[in-house]
């Protein structure tokens, strides 16, 4: 079974243009990300999905191989399913293209939900949430699994709510939810069967999902089953603004030119 992995690249973006080129100790992010992917077990083949001939021509120039996609897709889903008409896949990983330090067993354990159990149309990742901070800030997703492991929703919001006694106070509800551990950290790795892929990227945004700002409530509201496999650690770092560039390039080392 050809399992592909795909990397959605864009120059484009508000907080810190041309992204993908940004330096890492003398390799470009793109270039980062492609090397953790490639040391998947489970990937035969890695392919970059761009609209920029500036990123093309980088990986090109490291030995990447590159599929040109059209400029107007709004989501890297649907860059990614335009990518895939013309290879050779059955499973295909969507790698987040600005977290150079990812962990290579992510994808494969993505990979694996697909390979264990044939009927699954799709699959991501959860870490631990470590703290209730992170279980009230929006911009860290969570997500709420049935006893299969199935996601039963997604959310920037605190869930699930717990109610304790009279109080319905927020905060005390979230270190409730975190210390009995009922919701995880949603990392945004996916593993697609190719035909899923193409469902997914078909279907129409859902009411859920234009309000959360999460694409995979579109797969649950039209009764796609995403696995929600768990992982440990802390997860990568993804790279939105000079900050994190900044935090990303203290955390490689140099002269061994991978994360610590």
């Amino acid at each position: 079974m050809a399992i592909v992995a795909i990397i959605p690249a864009r120059f484009a973006s508000t907080r810190l243009p041309g992204k993908p080129l940004s330096d890492i100790h003398g390799k470009t992010m793109i270039e980062r990300v492609h090397e953790r992917a490639r040391a998947a077990t489970t990937v035969d083949r890695v392919v970059v999905a761009t609209d920029d001939e500036r990123i093309a021509e980088v990986v090109r120039g490291f030995g990447g191989e590159v599929a040109m996609t059209s400029p107007l897709h709004a989501t890297g889903t649907d860059r990614l399913a335009e990518a895939v008409l013309g290879l050779e896949a059955e499973l295909v990983v969507n790698v987040q293209g600005d977290e150079p330090m990812l962990d290579p067993a992510g994808i494969d354990a993505a990979a694996r939900a697909l390979l264990d159990d044939p009927s699954l149309p799709i699959a991501t990742l959860s870490l631990p949430l470590t703290s209730v901070e992170e279980m009230l800030l929006p911009s860290v997703v969570k997500v709420v699994a049935d006893a299969r492991g199935n996601a039963l929703y997604f959310s920037r919001s605190a869930i699930p709510h717990v109610r304790l006694g009279a109080s319905f106070g927020l905060r005390a509800a979230a270190e409730a939810a975190v210390a009995r551990s009922l919701a995880r950290k949603h990392v945004g790795l996916y593993a697609y069967r190719r035909e899923a892929l193409l469902r997914f990227a078909s279907l129409p945004p859902s009411p859920l999902e234009e309000a959360e700002g999460l694409e995979q409530l579109r797969a649950l509201h039209h009764g796609m089953r995403i696995r929600v496999v768990p992982v440990d650690g802390e997860g990568g770092v993804a790279v939105d603004t000079p900050e994190d560039l900044e935090r990303v390039r203290a955390l490689f080392l140099p002269e061994k030119g991978r994360p610590v």
